[in-house]
């Protein structure tokens, strides 16, 4: 079966391009590209990092072309298992700052909730990869109770950000159900959910799915465009579902390389995500996570190519460029100092 040969009913269909990801070297040979060696790789890599592509994600990819941004972003990579020494399961220290089961609590005014670990695309530089080991997994109402009532009692938080995995995946019931235990405390004044859903399976955002989210407002959208090949019109479309309802959108990019790392693939990459008045809000050094070594780019060229784009570049396109660090220590801003010879600096 070719999945890319699907009617259009099923494409369209979320529930079939879930059903339908690519998870096994032999799908990933219906798409070309792979000889014997590759398709062995291919399955030694995901004996230890599983994979899973949504047929949609798939067909933006040229999956012969090895140095592919969008292939590199989802295909098996040798190089993962060699990047297995370096680097940490958890580099960002979440496990240590959980309270009670899935909430992590890094800093004073807001937390996290972990819905899920379900992905519809596993995303080779996610930087929760230890949860991939897991299985798909499904959760009791009793976890989500438990993180709303530690929220409920600790009356410094404001705000609280629903991830995963993504929770775009949780059945709409149960997506409804924990926001509206969230929306009853009363010192909770936001809502924020962590999604990759609009550049993976944009199918999944629907006018029933918004209508849950509207309910929720104020509730802020965060998403991850990496490469402006990303953005398609059905992209777009479930991003404008989202913005027409009254719910921002944001994009919170990883500088990757072989992705993104030179300036006029992000300069296209922010302008894009400008005209669908997608706010690009952080472009995020790759964390050190085990299996990701490969992606990472050196944070002073990270810094260099920011300081040409700062100079060309519209500010509202203009993401901050951060390193997110371990623990309490949050996220660093990676601003170097303009090297551009200024003469009223040099008159104070």
């Amino acid at each position: 079966m070719n999945l890319l040969n699907s009617s259009s009913a099923e494409w369209g269909d979320w529930r079939w391009q879930y059903g339908n990801r690519l998870r096994r070297p032999e799908d990933l040979a219906e798409l070309g590209g792979g000889n014997d060696n590759l398709l062995e790789e291919w399955d030694r890599v995901s004996q230890v990092y599983p994979f899973a592509i949504t047929p949609y994600y798939a067909s933006l990819m040229d999956p012969t072309d090895r140095s592919d941004p969008i292939r590199r972003q989802c295909l098996p990579d040798i190089r993962e298992l060699a990047d297995i020494h370096t680097g940490q399961d958890d580099p960002l220290e979440e496990d240590r700052h959980m309270p009670v089961p899935g909430l992590i609590r890094r800093y004073p005014d807001r937390c996290l909730a972990l819905a899920t670990n379900r992905c519809a695309v596993y995303c080779r530089h996610c930087n929760r990869k230890r949860f991939w080991k897991q299985g798909n997994r499904r959760f009791s109402r009793s976890y989500f109770q438990g993180m709303s009532d530690w929220v409920a009692q600790n009356p410094s938080l404001r705000e609280v950000i629903v991830s995963g995995g993504d929770p775009l995946l949780l059945p709409e019931a149960a997506l409804d159900r924990f926001l509206g235990s969230l929306k009853a405390i009363p010192h909770l004044e936001v809502l924020r959910i962590g999604s990759r859903i609009p550049a993976v399976m944009p199918m999944r955002i629907d006018k029933q799915l918004v209508g849950i989210m509207k309910k929720y407002r104020p509730l802020w959208f965060n998403t991850q465009f990496n490469h402006p090949r990303e953005i398609t019109p059905e992209a777009a479309r479930a991003c404008d579902l989202l913005l027409t309802a009254g719910i921002p959108v944001s994009n919170q990019a990883v500088l990757l390389k072989g992705v993104n790392d030179e300036p006029e693939t992000l300069r296209e990459l922010f302008y894009g995500l400008q005209r669908l008045s997608i706010r690009p809000y952080y472009l995020f050094s790759c964390d050190r996570v085990k299996g990701v070594d490969h992606f990472q780019v050196a944070i002073p060229k990270g810094m260099e190519m920011m300081e040409q784009l700062w100079q060309r570049t519209s500010g509202l396109c203009l993401p901050r460029f951060v390193l997110d660090a371990p623990g309490e220590r949050g996220k660093i801003p990676l601003q170097p100092l303009s090297r551009q010879d200024w003469p009223d600096m040099k008159r104070r």
